[in-house]
């Protein structure tokens, strides 16, 4: 039913990019950071300005994961070392930490002019697994998850919430470590095997597979099918509204 094994009594939503159309905003925000740091330390350094592609950079580096992860994945991969740096660092400053509060900034005045766009399948989808008596839960590495629900009217939709703020205070490895999910599994009283994870970021299904769920939908909305798939999806759609066609358990001999 719904595209989903037997046994399934909870179904894992990450936000950006499944459920709401803020991915792009990230990979935007991202962009315009990097792009502006990037041009910076190339003039300082004597070396070619090589801008961060928002396609490629942004799926393999930064894509699902907590912000800071991000921020030194992408810059490890250019051989960029800066320090930490604190949480109060002002935003630009050229550490993890100022680099990290410049995107969050850009990614808040992106949302402010712009509002929150989501995507209707996967908004009627959990309306429908919801009705049936599935829980469910929403699993983001933002730390700006409460607020974008709100701003989009979803957040009674969730009957948890494990996102970035509440990682960090309990100590949570980001994905694509399994812990975020596997915590919220364990609010909503289920074990892995009877949850279902769906996620559009390479890091977002390698932790579904890594937490060993039941089910690990991979939502293809840049066309990524093959790269998701590789990463740990089970089962690859464009939009989570063909899964309400499936009447048959979802076939997981397709990854």
């Amino acid at each position: 039913m719904f595209g989903l094994p037997d046994g399934v009594t909870a179904c894992l939503f990450d936000m950006d990019g499944v459920v709401t159309q803020t991915a792009v905003v990230h990979a935007a925000a991202w962009k315009e950071m990097f792009d502006d740091f990037l041009r910076q330390h190339a003039e300082e350094t004597g070396t070619e300005f090589v801008p961060f592609d928002a396609h490629a950079e942004y799926d393999a580096y930064v894509d699902g994961k907590p912000r800071l992860d991000g921020t030194r994945s992408f810059l490890e991969s250019r051989g960029i070392e800066l320090p930490e740096g604190t949480p109060d660092d002002p935003p630009g400053t050229p550490t993890i930490h100022g680099l990290s509060n410049r995107k969050n900034d850009l990614v808040l005045a992106k949302l402010a002019t712009g509002g929150v766009q989501v995507y209707e399948g996967s908004v009627t989808y959990i309306h429908t697994v919801r009705q049936a008596g599935i829980r469910t839960a929403i699993v983001s590495s933002s730390a700006n998850t409460k607020q974008i629900l709100d701003s989009a009217g979803l957040a009674d939709l969730f009957d948890v919430r494990i996102d970035g703020l509440i990682a960090e205070e309990r100590g949570l490895h980001g994905k694509p470590a399994p812990d975020t999910f596997l915590a919220a599994a364990r609010e909503l009283g289920v074990p892995a095997s009877g949850g279902s994870v769906f996620e559009d970021a390479l890091a977002g299904v390698e932790a579904g597979r890594a937490g060993h769920f039941a089910l690990v939908v991979g939502v293809d909305r840049v066309g990524q099918a093959d790269e998701l798939r590789k990463h740990g999806a089970d089962i690859v759609v464009r939009d989570l509204i063909e899964l309400l066609d499936q009447d048959a358990p979802a076939d997981k001999g397709t990854r």
